[in-house]
């Protein structure tokens, strides 16, 4: 009997293909009014923020389910911590990467990287286990008010920003990051996120993370970096608790061509985003460790 092999790409892709056509853009936190909270999600037995894909595959399961909890596991691992998921409940899909050794025809050893997936829980799937970190809601108003985890953020980055003008872009050429006055936003949840996605831009630089950004406006190489920025700011965002989210509709219809074409497309850029995401978030936290060391 010939084996039917499972396309992980593929059904990834097909998942955000859905999404974006139907109005709904998969690394938006699905938690729209956590109180300043990191609700990327985590996995419940190693408390280990999940990465690249799996983010916006565990936000997109949360938001078409309205779980509350950022916890996942496997049906063995609430077996194995006293739970168990609720009959009828259904599994959300997630990938693992990993690298495996076979002999080549030389008789020589060599690493051959090789993706599968997994079906991971909800904890609010599971019952007799307690959330060890639930997620705190409110309902504070639009009125701007600073963040000081997300200007320490920005400010350990070390990044040229000056607020000034009504646009927001990473000049590549002077390496410096442009973006309008934060009293011209309605909030500061529009601020952050638009400067987290031109910080995510500026990590591309040739100093820092040399990502390719010589495609034009209106290219494909173009519309891939925008689509970096837009993950990378996404997960900064959740990292600090932020609620935001940068608008770019226009490039939707780009990005839907290019999954349709490269069933890989999104892979690359979450994984492209989540090295920007851990560049930042690198120099943030030791940026935080120094400043209270000082206090």
């Amino acid at each position: 009997m010939k084996k039917n092999n499972f396309d992980v790409y593929q059904f990834v892709t097909d998942k955000i293909i859905s999404a974006l056509e139907t109005g709904v853009k998969p690394w938006v936190c699905p938690w729209e009014n956590a109180a300043g909270m990191n609700v990327m999600p985590v996995s419940f037995t190693s408390r280990e923020n999940y990465n690249g894909i799996n983010i916006l595959l565990l936000w997109s399961a949360a938001a078409e389910n309205g779980f509350t909890s950022k916890y996942w596991l496997t049906y063995k691992q609430a077996v194995a911590n006293g739970g168990q998921v609720r009959k009828g409940e259904k599994g959300t899909r997630i990938i693992y990467y990993s690298v495996m050794e076979k002999e080549n025809a030389k008789g020589e050893e060599e690493k051959i990287p090789f993706i599968k997936s997994f079906v991971v829980f909800n904890l609010d799937q599971v019952d007799g286990i307690e959330d060890p970190n639930p997620i705190v809601f409110d309902n504070a108003n639009d009125d701007f008010k600073n963040h000081d985890e997300a200007d320490l953020f920005i400010k350990a980055s070390g990044a040229d920003i000056t607020e000034r003008g009504n646009k927001a872009f990473f000049r590549p050429s002077t390496d410096e990051i442009y973006v309008p006055p934060r009293d011209q936003f309605k909030n500061e949840c529009d601020f952050y996120a638009t400067t987290l996605h031109e910080l995510t831009h500026w990590t591309g630089g040739k100093k820092r993370l040399d990502r390719s950004m010589v495609g034009e406006f209106g290219s494909k190489d173009y519309a891939f970096e925008e689509l970096i920025a837009e993950l990378g700011a996404a997960f900064c965002i959740a990292t600090l608790g932020i609620v935001g989210d940068c608008q770019h509709e226009s490039y939707i219809a780009s990005w839907l061509k290019a999954l349709k074409n490269d069933k890989k497309y999104i892979f690359k850029a979450a994984s492209q985003a989540s090295k920007a995401h851990k560049f930042l978030n690198d120099k943030y936290l030791l940026e935080k460790e120094n400043y209270q060391s000082a206090a």
